[in-house]
């Protein structure tokens, strides 16, 4: 099989020391920590998409990107990106990849065509797999960028568009029970609306709903056990989107009695894009028992879109993977990078160096937090902060054994009340230090 990406050999584990742009220098995979190997923490995917099929285009501009498969064309081209991308997640040691239909096999003329597209390039990938070992993380389908779209998927006014997609979403769980998929994603990109003058919400939504219904049924019928994922965002495309944040898609799963059969898909970049940080939308989902997978990326603060940037923040590494550990882990989700090189990193070495930092970014980030976490540094603070729910009437409030005539009783005779300082300064100190000393 041809080489794609020459002169590029596997990339090692060199050390922090290491000053080579293509070796890692804190992913070790086979590294015990907190009690099993640093990759079995992370499960790290390949994003088929960003790394595959996309050329460095904006809305500015058209693309930049150098790649050892330009200039083919429709299913030449998809087995010259599936062949590329193995051997990518080969060198890098990535055990999975994740996909969109339309990024796997050109759309067609028809939607037989496009599923005869599928059923071939499947049986390729198929065939890579078995050849490598690596697994699919999960698989979704792309429902928002054909211009049918326009008006959304499940939530179009045009039911023909709701019977397409529902189409197209069998086809993908299909391939996606085909290659062993362990989870199944729905990211609603134009589930929402523009203007609510020509928008019937209730009805959209009671659409989602039942959309959502009948790939649950579905699956249950072919025997697809992989996780269903829904993965929140608060806008862009679409001016508004019903599945916002986690809390707004679990108010919506609970009152469409759905909330069993999904968990949630964290992506960082679309945390901040709701206005919360990466660390809130995994702890929301964590408490709620509903942290699946995670999307691994990062926005620029100073752009109000999806940037999709390679996670290098460390101080978000850390109280993400602080998340994580408490959660007991991400199986059967993990690490996907849905990230992309910038634009003006357009050479094939880029790509290697993107998820390299990325890797290395959340790898430390793992390590900080697990000995956050043995030295119960937040823990013990919090503790401590809500001790007063342990003893007396906040044990009886956590109790359920007082209401608001016993608690009024009891506020008069102790109404002097003294508080303690959150010191949030102080933690914010302790967590620098074990990033600075570690």
């Amino acid at each position: 099989m041809k080489e794609y990406f020459e002169g590029i050999k596997k990339i090692q584990y060199e050390g922090p020391k290491s000053t080579n742009p293509l070796a890692f220098k804190y992913y070790d995979p086979e590294k015990i920590v907190a009690g099993k190997p640093m990759k079995d923490h992370f499960r790290f995917a390949m994003s088929y998409w960003h790394t595959l099929t996309a050329m460095g285009a904006d809305m500015f501009g058209e693309g930049t990107a150098k790649r050892p498969w330009a200039g083919k064309e429709g299913m030449e081209l998809a087995k010259a990106r599936a062949e590329a991308g193995f051997e990518f997640m080969s060198k890098l040691g990535i055990e999975y990849f994740c996909f969109h239909d339309i990024d796997i096999a050109p759309e067609g003329n028809s939607l037989e065509e496009k599923f005869a597209n599928l059923d071939e390039i499947s049986d390729y990938i198929l065939d890579l797999m078995k050849q490598t070992g690596i697994k699919c993380l999960w698989g979704t389908t792309n429902a928002f960028s054909h211009p049918r779209f326009v008006h959304g998927a499940s939530t179009s006014p045009n039911a023909d568009v709701f019977a397409f997609a529902a189409a197209q979403v069998k086809k993908a769980i299909d391939i996606t029970k085909k290659f062993g998929g362990e989870n199944y994603v729905f990211w609603g990109g134009r589930e929402g609306y523009e203007t609510l003058l020509n928008t019937n919400t209730a009805l959209e939504q009671d659409n989602y709903a039942r959309f959502l219904q009948m790939a649950v049924d579905y699956a249950k019928k072919i025997g697809f056990t992989g996780q269903f994922l829904i993965e929140p965002k608060p806008k862009e495309p679409t001016k508004h989107q019903y599945d916002f944040d986690t809390m707004t898609v679990l108010g919506f799963l609970r009152k469409y009695n759905l909330q069993d059969h999904f968990k949630m898909n964290i992506e960082a970049n679309h945390a901040t894009l709701a206005g919360h940080t990466f660390q809130h939308e995994l702890n929301m989902a964590r408490i709620n028992g509903v942290l699946g997978s995670i999307d691994a990326n990062q926005g620029d603060m100073l752009l109000g879109w999806d940037t999709d940037q390679f996670p290098t923040n460390i101080y978000d590494a850390v109280l993400a993977m602080y998340e994580v550990l408490k959660n007991g882990g991400i199986a059967p989700g993990g690490f996907n990078f849905d990230a992309k090189v910038r634009r003006g990193s357009f050479e094939v070495e880029d790509l290697f160096i993107g998820y390299i930092v990325g890797m290395d970014t959340f790898a430390r980030g793992l390590i900080i937090a697990d000995r956050l976490l043995q030295d119960r540094v937040l823990e013990s603070f919090i503790e401590e902060r809500y001790a007063s729910y342990n003893e007396g009437i906040g044990k009886d409030i956590v109790e359920n054994k007082v209401g608001f005539e016993e608690l009024t009783a009891y506020a008069l005779k102790h109404d002097k009340i003294v508080n303690k300082s959150g010191r949030q300064e102080l933690l914010e100190d302790r967590i620098n230090q074990y990033i600075y000393t570690l």
